[in-house]
């Protein structure tokens, strides 16, 4: 059976009238004629008792007519939900993104990605960095937007930005009011972050152990939240990545800059290389790549675009 044959069928089955249906179908009556006999022929046989004054179904037509009903009533309902999900008027897109970014910057993007397309639903999974990528190995998302990781392994990266680490010390403490810090005056002090496997724990102690320096840990947590709250009641110090410094700022901390070598690490969008965006899926990746002015770069480059 084509769509075309069930059409054919369910107009002269309705209407009782080849006349009448030609014009519904806006068909020729060979045409109608040839679609009806090469449905009966793929069934195996009459459907339609045809003669010069009526037309009747036949037992096995009399069958038919419901489920053709019901088939072109599905195919129809699915090519109107394809054409919403293509032209973004219905559907649903998940992404993963690292806590540092999905509660800094991503609303931002969320709310441009909204005004443009009202009704695309939008499922934001904040994770680890590492949890990020493989939920999009694993396809249980589309996208995900996390630091470059060191191999890409089926991953297709597209850069937004170099985020640069900053330190985050008490509102009352003397290292606030300088203009920058060295390395070794914050590991001085009490050093409160993340636990592993986090990537930002993990890229401070590469960096550091690179450069001959240890990061002895007084206090560790999960979240970045916690973190912020603990340097804002004098427990320690911190160093976060400066998307976060809006956040830790809000939270009563206060972040400065770092003289000399920078802890640095791209941010991007993450994609299984291999794997073709969803139409919604696409529509929020070009909105995420085409902001270039992210709320804060322009603080945070100010800040850390020194050497």
């Amino acid at each position: 059976m084509t769509v075309k044959q069930l059409r054919a069928f369910l107009a002269v089955a309705q209407t009782l009238s080849f006349a009448q249906a030609c014009e519904r179908l806006h068909l020729s009556q060979p045409a109608l004629s040839l679609a009806i006999k090469s449905l009966e022929e793929s069934m195996g046989g009459q459907l339609l008792i045809r003669s010069t004054r009526s037309v009747r179904l036949t037992p096995e037509g009399e069958v038919l007519l419901p489920i053709a009903r019901r088939l072109l009533t599905d195919w129809d309902n699915a090519e109107d939900l394809l054409r919403q999900h293509f032209t973004l008027q219905r559907g649903t897109v998940s992404i993963a993104a690292m806590p540092s970014f999905a509660g800094n910057l991503l609303p931002d993007a969320l709310k441009v990605f909204r005004g443009r397309y009202p009704k695309i639903n939008v499922a934001v999974h904040d994770l680890i960095n590492e949890r990020v990528l493989e939920m999009v190995r694993s396809r249980q998302v589309e996208m995900g937007i996390a630091f470059e990781p060191e191999a890409l392994d089926g991953l297709e990266f597209i850069p937004f930005y170099t985020d640069r680490f900053v330190a985050v010390v008490p509102a009352d403490s003397p290292l606030a009011q300088r203009e920058r810090l060295d390395w070794d005056e914050l590991l001085a002090q009490t050093f409160i972050t993340l636990q592993r496997p986090s990537a930002v724990r993990l890229l401070l102690e590469h960096s550091l152990a690179a450069r001959r320096r240890k990061l002895v840990v007084g206090f560790e947590t999960h979240q970045l939240a916690t973190v912020g709250r603990l340097v804002a009641n004098g427990l320690g110090v911190s160093a976060v990545p400066s998307l976060c410094i809006r956040q830790m700022q809000e939270l009563g901390a206060r972040c400065v800059p770092f003289h000399g070598p920078q802890v640095e690490r791209r941010i991007g969008l993450l994609r299984l290389s291999d794997h073709s965006l969803s139409s919604a899926a696409q529509g929020l990746a070009d909105v995420l790549v085409s902001m270039t002015d992210w709320p804060d770069l322009q603080l945070l480059r100010s800040q850390t675009s020194q050497p």
